[in-house]
């Protein structure tokens, strides 16, 4: 599900809080079409704005980012831009991200009816990207078994979310390689509750998104 019209919003709130241009990828969806297709056209958009990077940008100012299965992605076209020696990437913002098929942690096992995202729902997901073939760094990250050598990176986690194990792990095992890593666990939120834009909490998601990216770009 989503696409470049229900995304835009949220692009145009990231590029506003920012001062970023912001490159919206219309990847394509499973099941129709199983990885890597998805990351194959997220690795293509790198590669197309590194190299119409305007004057003075450079591919050293071009971040990574995304909202969980997008922040999935993101964080696999990072490492497989540092394995290829492709564009280089300044910054990852990883936003509720989807990074392990394995469902082992302990918010994966207990969150079984929690607001949108359930178990269930994570476990299809799963079984629609990847279809009847073998979970890859590239497909789920957390597998990967070096993560040295990788931007830095913001990851933010919900609460609620059976995900939120995954994204806090991912972030301590970055940290443990040797990147610098920006954790926030919004504490009362389920994944993508940000969505509720009247919700105090909600106006501090965005805002933060916006303002870590400022940072980052800014080095």
């Amino acid at each position: 599900m989503g696409d470049l019209e229900t995304e835009h919003p949220w692009a145009v709130r990231i590029a506003s809080g920012s001062g970023a241009v912001v490159v919206s990828v219309g990847y394509r969806l499973a099941p129709e079409h199983r990885f890597p297709a998805a990351l194959d056209d997220a690795y293509a958009a790198l590669a197309w704005t590194a190299g119409h990077a305007g004057p003075g940008t450079g591919s050293a100012r071009i971040a990574v980012g995304g909202h969980a299965a997008g922040a999935g992605l993101a964080a696999a076209v990072a490492l497989r831009a540092r394995d290829q020696h492709g564009p280089q990437i300044c910054f990852q913002l990883l936003n509720q991200p989807g990074l392990d098929d394995r469902q082992e942690t302990w918010s994966a096992r207990n969150f079984t009816s929690t607001p949108f995202m359930t178990r269930a729902k994570v476990a299809a997901s799963w079984r629609h990207y990847l279809g009847s073939g073998p979970a890859s760094p590239y497909a789920a990250p957390v597998r990967a078994s070096d993560l040295s050598g990788l931007p830095p990176a913001y990851i933010a986690s919900a609460e609620l979310d059976p995900n939120r194990d995954e994204a806090i792990g991912y972030a301590l095992r970055l940290l443990q390689a040797g990147v610098p890593v920006e954790l926030h666990q919004w504490a009362g939120t389920f994944h993508g509750s940000q969505a509720v834009l009247s919700a105090g909490v909600s106006q501090r998601q965005i805002a933060e998104l916006g303002a870590v990216l400022r940072r980052a770009l800014a080095g």
